[in-house]
């Protein structure tokens, strides 16, 4: 049987911390940046965590669980 392929979409966009905490960025900072806030861009910047289903299925599409 061969192995697993890692998603290529979510190995760009997830994060996972030493704990195991599932982390992603946040949309919102490609384009149409001169109207946002620096604030704004810089809050954009910080990853949110994923908490839940959408973490479980994270850790399965990058083949951790």
């Amino acid at each position: 049987m061969p192995k697993q392929k890692t998603h290529s979409g979510t190995k760009g966009r997830i994060k996972i911390t030493k704990t195991g905490k599932v982390l992603r960025g946040n949309a919102g900072k490609n384009h149409l940046l001169q109207k946002k806030s620096a604030a704004r861009k810089r809050r954009l910047d910080i990853a949110s965590a994923v908490s839940g289903k959408r973490a479980v299925n994270a850790k399965r599409k990058l083949g951790l669980k």
